[in-house]
């Protein structure tokens, strides 16, 4: 059957599986029912799916690169093969039979479209031109926008790249919400493409210009912007990108345009196309790069801790490959968390430097020793290099010192393994649990409310000891994980934990709560059954049902585990 498909359409599920993955394609599973407007074309299908909102697909069939599938979904627009994609692909397979009869009618609408349009005299064309014109707003604009960068009508052009960034008409209470926001970004685009058309047509300087003009407003709209997909801003990028590639054909004056990336870059509103100065090397030149830098180095004085202005000099300095330079403008303002040493050690491992990498990161582990949450990745970065170059007790000296600032299960686990690679954990255990007894009894309070010592021996399997521990120190989310690791070794125990965490779920609602509540009573239950005294917990799941019947949802949900 797989082997019919693919010769009638030229595709089958498993390709469909392998361009979605897994997950994708099982999600798309549920779409087959929400697939409308399926149209087969000569090389392609176009369909609508219908879920949080309508989105437009369409499929490209056969061809020298096989099937492919665009979405205008968030996921889809990202390049990825979508659920959506999926389920129209499944619709075109239900339908395989009735396909090549489809693609061939396809096939002669189109051949008979041209040999109509061809036919048509240069008055009878002009009027279906002003009729579609009439009939389709965005054509009239991207018209309007072509019509005007023909005749250099930058007035025109002007006022109508105002119009598309615009934001107001998609702001239907003062702010651009997020189901409006595709809306918007498809303006945007329609604006940087405009601006590319300008710079094809030879008038790459007034592009220049318009640009600017663009990126400046685009700045000030993205204020109100929910923009959670990210589509404003690739159309935003659109518009940098347009304005690169006008700058390069105009040949733009190298130190005007340093001034004006310096000044965007530090702008309130940079953010919004995310523009790299250093994509403008080239345009710029050895000229326009060392104006930069001077601004820049103007730029920093009078704001020496300003984001955008650090931001700026680093990315200069690390254009010119100066790492000497790079280190002493990092070292001018040493993060605490040790993130700024660990950006030296890498930045002189990359040029070759390896001693000296290392003694940066030691020396960032000493600056923030006193500091309860550090960077993790600076210790792993020296416990790494320690590892390699054989200094076992030296990556345990690491681990336990960082343990001794931050009491957390995680510095515990990394004090375990790395003592058990250097064979003195036993040692290391005892003082580890004697400092988290201490915090215990100081009531230090793990994340979630227990204590971290009920964490590291829960963690340890050490169950016993746990046991001993619990009382007065465990939280509600630690009392039912030891009571699952041990209800097959003390289901009695463990029956009286899940019994009272049962009670105080009885009067929180709601699908979360009752699937917790659930998975109580199935450990009850097999605390029961270790016991032998299954009758006792079916009278009381029966007594515990009629109490609860009203729920209706929970009571479906038990039904489901066979409760």
């Amino acid at each position: 059957m797989a082997g019919v498909a693919r010769k009638v359409v030229g595709f089958d599920e498993d390709d469909l599986r392998a361009l979605a993955g897994a997950r994708s394609f099982e999600r798309g599973l549920g779409y087959l029912d929400a697939v409308s407007g399926l149209e087969v074309g000569d090389g392609s299908v176009t369909a609508v799916v219908h879920g949080t909102d309508g989105y437009e697909v369409e499929l490209t069939l056969g061809g020298d690169d096989g099937l492919s599938g665009w979405c205008d979904c968030p996921y889809g627009q990202e390049g990825n093969f979508c659920k959506h994609c999926v389920a129209v692909g499944l619709t075109v397979l239900r339908r395989a039979k009735t396909i090549p009869h489809q693609r061939a009618v396809a096939k002669a609408r189109a051949s008979g479209l041209e040999a109509w349009l061809t036919a048509l005299s240069r008055d009878e064309l002009l009027a279906l031109v002003r009729e579609q014109i009439a009939e389709d707003r965005r054509l009239r604009r991207r018209l309007e926008l072509r019509a005007a960068a023909a005749h250099s009508d930058l007035g025109t052009l002007r006022d109508r790249i105002t119009t598309l960034i615009d934001p107001r008409p998609f702001a239907r209470y003062g702010y651009v919400e997020y189901a409006d926001a595709p809306g918007y970004a498809r303006q945007v685009a329609e604006a940087a493409a405009a601006l590319r058309a300008l710079s094809a047509d030879g008038r790459a300087a007034h592009a220049v210009g318009l640009a600017e003009e663009a990126i400046r407003l685009l700045g000030e709209a993205c204020r109100e912007i929910d923009d959670a997909d990210g589509v404003v801003g690739e159309a935003a990028a659109a518009v940098a990108a347009a304005h690169l590639e006008a700058c390069g054909a105009a040949r733009t004056d190298p130190e005007r345009l340093a001034e004006w990336l310096v000044g965007h870059v530090l702008g309130d509103d940079s953010e919004v196309t995310d523009l790299d100065p250093l994509d403008y090397a080239e345009v710029l030149g050895p000229g326009g790069l060392a104006r930069m830098r001077q601004l820049a180095t103007e730029a920093r004085r009078r704001g020496p801790s300003g984001w955008a202005e650090r931001y700026l000099m680093e990315r200069l300095v690390k254009a010119e490959g100066d790492v000497d330079a790079l280190v002493a403008l990092y070292a001018q303002d040493l993060d605490p968390s040790g993130a700024t040493h660990l950006h030296i050690a890498e930045e002189l491992e990359s040029a070759g430097r390896a001693d000296e990498a290392l003694a940066w990161a030691e020396r960032g582990l000493r600056d923030c020793a006193a500091e309860t949450h550090i960077d993790g990745r600076l210790a792993d970065y020296v416990c790494a290099r320690y590892v390699k170059a054989g200094r076992s007790a030296d990556v345990v000296g690491v681990r336990r010192a960082r343990f001794g600032v931050e009491r957390s299960l995680a510095a515990y686990r990394q004090l375990r393994a790395a003592a058990r690679a250097g064979e003195c954990w036993e040692d290391e255990r005892a003082s580890a649990l004697a400092a988290l007894e201490e915090d215990a009894r100081r009531a230090r309070g793990g994340w979630y409310g227990g204590t971290v010592l009920i964490d590291a021996l829960l963690d340890d399997g050490d169950l016993d000891a746990a046991w001993r521990e619990a009382a007065g120190q465990a939280d509600d989310q630690q009392w039912e994980r030891l009571a699952d690791l041990s209800r097959g070794t003390c289901p009695s125990e463990a029956l009286a934990v899940y019994l009272r965490l049962v009670e105080r779920l009885k009067e929180p609602t709601g699908d979360r709560a009752y699937e917790h509540l659930a998975r109580l009573l199935l450990g009850a239950r097999d605390c029961h059954r270790a016991l032998g005294t299954e009758e006792a917990f079916t009278a009381y799941l029966t007594g515990l049902r009629t109490e609860l019947k009203r729920r209706r949802k929970l009571m479906s949900i038990l039904d489901r585990y066979g409760l």
